[in-house]
């Protein structure tokens, strides 16, 4: 299945999930609100059901799009980038301030008196 039809049947079939049993409700008395909550719960449960490889698809082709112009020079940027902020690396503004009395409470000469 390409994406073009992926992403049609998926939007055509999440519209049909959510519009015929909003109709139902609705013409059988139900406030608009009320039918409106239950068609989405409705279309939300048929679509995780019925329509995971539509989704896949679709997921695939945003992720293909969005990285679509990456060089590797990205990618092994991102990489340093993502590893340089690993658990228990320092991050800048981690270290105290340089003008912040030291943990005894003593003051050092170039501090000021507040």
């Amino acid at each position: 299945m390409n994406t073009r039809t992926a992403w049609i049947v998926y939007t055509v079939l999440r519209l049909v999930f959510f519009a015929v049993p909003f109709a139902v409700l609705y013409a059988i008395g139900w406030s608009w609100w009320a039918a409106a909550i239950v068609a989405t719960l409705v279309a939300l449960s048929l679509s995780v059901i019925f329509l995971h490889r539509q989704r896949t698809v679709a997921s695939e082709s945003i992720y293909d799009w969005r990285n679509r112009d990456r060089t590797a020079d990205d990618i092994a940027e991102d990489e340093a980038i993502d590893s340089s902020a690993a658990p228990g690396s320092a991050t800048p503004g981690s270290a105290a301030a340089p003008d912040s009395p030291s943990p005894s409470g003593s003051r050092g000469p170039t501090d000021e008196v507040r």
